[in-house]
């Protein structure tokens, strides 16, 4: 358990929601144009993928607001 708090902790958060908001405007910016005339049952994966994509770094991101180490 952690005895003193650390900057990583609202610094990673923060980051984190920054992060989100970004990305989530990119993807409504230049990926929904381009799929917006496809059937909705097309649309459905490729936001599945792009909702799971987003998680693959998380893991690493989690542990250095943790530990301080990336790994």
């Amino acid at each position: 358990m952690r005895e003193a708090p650390t900057w990583r902790i609202p610094f990673g958060v923060l980051a984190l929601c920054v992060t989100l908001g970004l990305y989530g405007m990119a993807v409504a910016t230049w990926i929904a144009p381009l799929i917006q005339r496809w059937p909705a049952l097309l649309q459905t994966p490729v936001y599945i993928v792009l909702g799971v994509v987003w998680l693959l770094p998380l893991k690493r991101f989690l542990i250095w607001m943790e530990t301080g180490r990336w790994g």
